[in-house]
């Protein structure tokens, strides 16, 4: 095995998705990673397990690079702070790498299947909540037909060859460009562990910062969780936490191109479907 992924690296592959590993022995991933990695230190390896939290933060203890995780199905603002809550506290933000997939071969999740005001969420959640996320082929153009009531895609690309248009009407890839220039831009979306839940008066909105080692980047997400109807509310922006040292600042929604003028802790925001589903603010004190 050692010889078969040293083969492909010689090959040009620095990237490897390994398959159930947590079906294996634990000691094996130790020896064989660490046999890679002497050689080739710039080797990634994604461990795709899902199985059961222990186990998953035992292959990144045994030298994984990364890892999937639950974030598919932690879909309410109660979930994903609570599950975020766990992976960004010690010690394990000091060994697990969560990478977020939207979407994979094998799941469409049951969220997805709300339609495009979904997938803005999905896309803005995976982008800003871990420095590492990622797409699979057809979620740029909202692709959501089921099978049955399964997580499988209809007529799977599994089992058939797609052509896709992705200039198609209702597609999000210019949000998903935005997205990824706006984690090229701001080093508080570099890194794993950084992420403050902030206080909402209103469950469906969802708000966090997320800082810079010395709070000289301060990025605040804030999310309508509701497809359809539109929400508004006061965000509580904790300005000793953040280092935030004006009471009024300037908040620069760096996703649709405003600018906002601050004042204290608690600020108003609506979010409208459709129009502005997500907030995406870097702070300017």
């Amino acid at each position: 095995m050692r010889n078969i992924i040293i083969y492909w690296i010689n090959h040009g592959i620095r990237i490897f998705r390994i398959d159930n590993p947590h079906t294996k022995p634990l000691d094996f991933w130790e020896w064989l990673l660490n046999e890679i990695k002497s050689r080739y230190p710039d080797v990634v390896f994604l461990a795709e397990a899902f199985t059961k939290e222990n186990l998953m933060f035992e292959l990144s203890k045994r030298g994984f690079t990364m890892s999937y995780t639950y974030f598919t199905w932690r879909v309410t603002p109660e979930e994903i702070i609570s599950y975020f809550s766990e992976l960004n506290s010690e010690p394990l933000n000091y060994f697990f790498r969560p990478m977020l997939f939207t979407n994979t071969p094998d799941i469409l999740g049951k969220d997805l299947w709300k339609g495009r005001n979904e997938f803005i969420i999905r896309a803005v959640l995976a982008s800003t909540l871990s420095p590492l996320w990622g797409i699979y082929s057809g979620f740029e153009l909202c692709e959501n037909d089921h099978l049955g009531d399964t997580e499988e895609y209809l007529n799977s690309e599994k089992y058939e060859i797609k052509h896709r248009d992705f200039d198609s009407p209702g597609n999000i890839k210019d949000i998903i460009s935005k997205l990824n220039i706006i984690r090229e831009e701001n080093p508080a979306l570099k890194t794993h562990g950084n992420i403050y839940f902030c206080e909402t008066t209103n469950n469906s909105i969802l708000a966090y910062a997320r800082y810079s080692q010395d709070f000289k980047n301060i990025v605040l997400v804030i999310l309508n969780m509701d497809t359809d109807n539109v929400q508004s509310g006061y965000v509580r922006v904790p300005l000793g936490t953040l280092k935030i040292n004006n009471y009024i600042y300037d908040a620069v929604d760096v996703l649709n191109n405003n600018k906002y003028k601050w004042n204290g802790e608690y600020n108003y925001v609506r979010l409208i479907p459709g129009k502005r589903q997500a907030h995406v603010m870097v702070i300017k004190c």
